[in-house]
């Protein structure tokens, strides 16, 4: 027998070395090369460890299996114009979670049909998150959702027994309206993390739904690394992603995140599945945020709003605008409101600042939930355009409620609130700022302006502060909404009371 050949793989890239370095040469990670050892299974094809054929086609459209004598599955190739491209849209399947369900995509429209939202059959997806952040409850809470409509889920818990899962299943379900009697023949538990059992199991329960909890515990027999190392990771989760593709089955992969915050350890597995969904948020606090890093069947810039509660998470699809709706009613100094789009949705978000005295030429400049960079350029067009004295001002900004803003359009609610902080003078009563602030102090227009202000008005903010449009027809004229065109970043600090 060949000896076996140890390399250094990067966890970061997944790139091979033949001998240990300090720094990644491919991705330039420092001290990420790990040593792995290489046996003749490594080679082999991974379709041929599923021996077994899918021969039954199931109500939702599960594909047939067809084996060739080689063990893998024979796919012939097709000339481009000779595949259909007009077929219906794929059918995908909801869990009932509406924050979930936006997360995964889907909820366009394609031609004349409507497109739902929800998992598509097939798919391999990654949820990843830190521990104890509430990744589980999640996925039980979904399964059970996605039993309760009918649909076979197979949940392999490597991690907890399956009457650990079953208890927590019981919490969930007295807070329920179902009381979790229709999930009891549909919902399917496995305690188990070799790879070989769990596709046997997968075999005579025929689920549409696999979860996978978690993906750092399952191992393959013949592969001598350890479970979690990234041979293992690696061979399992492309078997996975196969089964997923051959048997038209759901796989859900949960993936913990490493003390440098990459999910699942090695990058990647995030380029093996189809779509990777990231679940953050603050132990010490109630929220968590799901949002989308890869989908390929959907935006990445939805998110989804829960609240971590005793009977598991409850949706919260206006959890950030309530809070700013707080600050609305009582206006104070170093507040402001703004309508941020995620994804096909807006929401309310107040931004908070506070100026402090501060030791000149050290000021500190920090902020949390926003972009550092785009911070510091905000702050020096108040001093340079609006002549505010801040170089010896410690600045401190945060976005209220957890939520991480990326949209430019929140730099004029952030310049409003340090200037409000600065003056001691607050936003005018049930007022909202929006608007991308330049560094010649101009304040620029901002997609999707009218659905910003609609939303605003719906919830009680008829007032808002927006960029004046080059020409006064194009301007949006929503019934209910008092719109006050702001050009410089002067005309909106003269609205400060």
């Amino acid at each position: 027998m060949a000896k076996p050949r140890k390399v250094w793989l990067c966890r970061s890239c997944g790139a091979s070395q033949s001998r240990w370095l300090g720094k990644c040469p491919d991705c330039g990670t420092w001290d990420a090369l790990e040593e792995t050892t290489l046996d003749k299974s490594a080679t082999q094809d991974p379709q041929k460890s599923l021996t077994w054929a899918w021969t039954q086609v199931k109500e939702g459209g599960a594909a047939i299996l067809a084996e060739s004598t080689d063990g893998a599955t024979a796919v012939g190739a097709l000339p481009i114009s000779k595949i259909d491209i007009h077929t219906a849209p794929v059918a995908r399947i909801p869990s009932g979670i509406t924050e979930l369900d936006r997360v995964l995509g889907g909820g366009g429209a394609e031609g004349a049909q409507s497109i739902a939202t929800g998992l598509v059959p097939g798919s391999a997806v990654l949820v990843g998150g830190e521990p104890g952040i509430g990744k589980s409850t999640l996925l039980l809470q979904a399964a059970r959702a996605w039993a309760g409509a009918g649909e076979t889920v197979l949940y392999v818990s490597s991690e907890e027994s399956a009457q650990q899962v079953a208890m927590r299943s019981a919490r969930f379900a007295e807070g329920a309206a179902d009381g979790g009697v229709t999930t009891s023949n549909s919902l399917f538990l496995l305690h188990d993390t070799n790879l070989a059992r769990i596709v046997e199991q997968a075999r005579r329960v025929s689920p549409r739904i696999l979860v996978i909890d978690s993906v750092q515990m399952i191992y393959r027999s013949d592969v001598s690394a350890a479970p979690g190392s990234i041979t293992q990771l690696r061979r399992c989760c492309a078997e996975l992603v196969y089964l997923a593709k051959a048997a038209n089955i759901a796989v859900i992969l949960v993936g913990h995140v490493t003390k440098d915050g990459q999910l699942a350890g090695p990058r990647l597995l995030e380029h093996l599945v189809d779509t990777v969904l990231s679940f953050e948020g603050d132990r010490t606090h109630a929220h968590r945020v799901v949002r989308a890093i890869k989908n390929r069947f959907g935006t990445t810039q939805e998110i989804g709003l829960f609240e971590m509660t005793g009977f598991g998470l409850r949706e919260v699809p206006q959890g950030a605008s309530l809070v700013a709706l707080d600050s609305l009613s009582q206006p104070r100094p170093g507040s402001a409101v703004c309508p941020v789009m995620t994804g096909s949705r807006s929401m309310l978000v107040e931004v908070q600042a506070l100026t402090a005295t501060g030791f000149l030429g050290a000021a500190k400049r920090k902020c949390s939930g926003l972009d550092p960079n785009r911070l510091a350029m905000i702050i020096a067009v108040l001093e340079q355009h609006a002549e505010l004295r801040l170089a010896d001002r410690d600045i401190f900004a945060s976005s209220v409620g957890g939520m991480r803003i990326a949209d430019p359009a929140c730099d004029l609610a952030v310049l409003l609130a340090i200037a409000s902080a600065h003056f001691r003078r607050a936003m005018p009563p049930r007022t909202i700022a929006v608007g991308e602030v330049g560094l010649g102090g101009e304040v620029r227009a901002v997609p999707y302006l009218d659905q910003r202000i609609r939303e605003a008005v719906r919830l009680g903010c008829p007032r808002v502060l927006a960029p004046a449009p080059r020409d006064k027809a194009a301007f949006p004229r929503i019934p209910g909404a008092e719109i006050v065109p702001v050009r410089t970043i002067n005309d909106a600090i003269a609205q400060l009371v």
